[in-house]
């Protein structure tokens, strides 16, 4: 990984996503907009990490560690299925709290949706 262009991607991983929340949204639609979000990423030369983490803030925060295991990241990218549901609250800050422990003076940057991800990013990179 270059340390110009490293980026941490972390989300909730579709399989964890309450769609009761979210009618006109499903895991299959989670999943191809993710994975679009990340082919456009590659494709414009973002050096990422992908981390996509459970609700539970304990397994989260093992899966973030293990996803970020022996990288160097400049910008970490939350995604707005972490930040913008209020149940996810614990989850967010245990996220921020990490990031910040595995890459000191790591800058964030956040999104709205998969599809404004290289948006946010190109804000920080």
């Amino acid at each position: 990984m270059s340390e110009q262009s490293s980026v941490l991607s972390i989300g909730l991983h579709p399989g964890a996503v309450d769609y009761t929340n979210y009618p006109n949204l499903d895991e299959v639609t989670l999943t191809a907009r993710i994975e679009a979000g990340e082919s456009a990423l590659r494709a414009a030369g973002f050096d990422f990490v992908s981390c996509l983490v459970p609700t539970d803030p304990d397994a989260a925060e093992a899966k973030l560690r293990e996803c970020a295991a022996g990288g160097v990241f400049r910008v970490a990218m939350i995604g707005a299925g972490v930040r913008m549901a209020a149940e996810h609250t614990l989850l967010f800050e245990r996220l921020i709290n990490v990031a910040a422990d595995i890459a000191p003076g790591i800058r964030f940057c956040f999104n709205t949706s998969p599809e404004t991800t290289i948006d946010a990013l190109r804000r920080w990179v």
